[in-house]
């Protein structure tokens, strides 16, 4: 099943949501508006023609400079009908997100990873603290702007060349003095 059916089913579920069916070469991918994923969650998981009963992962991505930068990213699971589909909700910086967690309790992890990884809010959510990080860590690593620590000259490569007599003066020292049979 594509994007649009998918749309077109859970639609009348969600009256005023605006659906924007995004490019993906692997399924349906659906852009949802961030003030409706919780319904549209929910309508995915309770339409008997769909039943998304599964939340595989909730992840996101960061698009510096474009506004909005980020993309949470929900990848669900219809194990009933053998079908998948990713829901992006556009977020820009300092913008929030409602917690699916009331649709899928396990939500609440991914969750946090997200938070802990990009900084972005999920609103409603009861227990959003680091969870990959300490709790004293500053900043969030997954950002494209996270100053980097570490400062490392380039290194370059540089083939082996070495010649003939090289070789086989190396292979001498190597086997402790003894030299082999001549060639």
């Amino acid at each position: 099943m594509d994007a649009a059916a998918i749309i077109d089913i859970i639609a009348p579920a969600v009256p005023g949501a605006s659906y924007e069916v995004g490019a993906g070469i692997d399924g349906a991918t659906i852009y949802v508006p961030a003030a409706h994923i919780v319904e549209t969650c929910r309508a995915l998981r309770d339409t008997p023609s769909l039943q998304f009963s599964t939340l595989i992962e909730i992840t996101a991505a960061d698009y510096l400079p474009r506004t909005p930068r980020f993309e949470v990213v929900y990848h669900l699971l219809s194990i009933a009908r053998r079908l998948r589909v990713r829901l992006k909700v556009r977020v820009g910086d300092g913008e929030t997100v409602p917690t699916v967690q009331s649709i899928w309790p396990g939500a609440g992890w991914p969750e946090r990873e997200v938070w802990d990884m990009f900084g972005i809010i999920f609103q409603g959510h009861g227990d959003l603290r680091r969870l990959l990080t300490p709790e004293d860590w500053e900043g969030h690593p997954a950002r494209k702007d996270y100053p980097v620590q570490i400062k490392k000259a380039a290194q370059t490569y540089e083939p082996l060349e070495i010649s003939e007599a090289e070789f086989r003066a190396n292979l001498v020292r190597d086997r402790g003095g003894r030299g082999g049979p001549k060639a």
